[in-house]
């Protein structure tokens, strides 16, 4: 009987930077990628994040050319424009997260969307409290009324901005973000990624934002229906849920994505709660400015409050 004879076959498991062919015979070096300006994905939010920089810096105009009329005072306009401002670079720190990642950029990525956002949040939460002052102000009593004249509802934008600033140190000063390349999310390909060096860090600086907006919403829902004219706490209320809403949904998604996606996933949290704060609290008071600027007078607010 004829014996049938035996080939050995020894198998060589490919480096993490390739990949087996087809055929299994040979490996094939992985393709690098991150997500770029030039992808379909990075171009359509890069062009997003830029037309809702120019539409806020529009409102921008639109309420200091309007800054002696009652609703851009209403609620003390230097807040509003505060906000504006800090939307403006909470819709470009946007375009950190997209393009080839270096050192730089993973480092400003988390530190420049913390305090943003801080400023924003805790603008919105100054501009709560004005609203509850003014009100509690045409009650009896020197103590509030002299609360609202200090101005002491905008001492709350630079105590929150320096806790924030202080947990941003203690991340950059323990664990820096740093450059790291992903081999195993996608098996042709070597994903360029920015590591947040310590996650708990990360999700302290969130955290904080979100007892922030949390503190926001519930102090905006209990004055959302106080009897004052122009009251923009019904939509500083509406803003905080968007914008908590937002951040609730990232977390779950941001874990279930990987690769670039996974950065997609911030990048879109980052640009939708930016749009959601410019929208809900702005919107309603452009459409007035713009449409309807009968209602934007002296006179008009005279004849609402007579009206009440």
């Amino acid at each position: 009987m004829e014996q049938l004879p035996i080939y050995a076959k020894q198998c060589i498991q490919c480096p993490s930077q390739e990949y087996p062919n087809s055929e299994r015979t040979h490996c094939i070096l992985k393709s690098v990628t991150f997500l770029a300006f030039e992808d379909a994905l990075g171009t359509a939010i890069t062009f997003t994040a830029l037309c809702l920089f120019v539409i806020t810096a529009i409102v921008l105009g639109v309420f200091v050319k309007h800054r002696d009329t009652p609703i851009v005072k209403a609620n003390n306009q230097a807040l509003s424009f505060i906000l504006l401002i800090s939307l403006l670079p909470c819709f470009l720190c946007s375009l950190l997260f997209i393009g080839h990642p270096n050192t730089a950029t993973c480092v400003l990525q988390q530190v420049v969307f913390g305090l943003v956002f801080t400023v924003a949040v805790s603008t919105v939460l100054a501009k709560t409290m004005t609203v509850i002052l003014a009100f509690k102000a045409m009650k009896p009593g020197r103590t509030m009324r002299c609360l609202l004249l200090s101005g002491a509802s905008n001492s709350v934008i630079p105590i929150c901005s320096l806790i924030q600033m202080i947990i941003c140190g203690v991340w950059l000063g323990t664990s820096t973000p740093f450059i790291d390349i992903d081999s195993h999310s996608e098996p042709r390909n070597l994903i360029i990624v920015c590591k947040k060096g310590s996650v708990t860090a990360f999700y302290c600086v969130l955290g904080y934002l979100g007892f922030l907006a949390l503190g926001s919403f519930t102090v905006a829902f209990l004055a959302r229906n106080l009897p004052d004219t122009f009251n923009e706490a019904k939509f500083l209320t509406f803003s905080m849920l968007v914008f908590c809403s937002v951040w609730v949904t990232f977390v779950p998604v941001y874990h279930s994505t990987k690769g670039k996606f996974m950065v997609a996933v911030e990048v879109f949290s980052i640009i939708v709660s930016s749009a959601g704060l410019l929208g809900c609290i702005f919107a309603p008071k452009c459409y007035i400015i713009l449409i309807r600027p009968k209602e934007n007078s002296w006179k008009a607010l005279k004849n609402r409050r007579g009206s009440k």
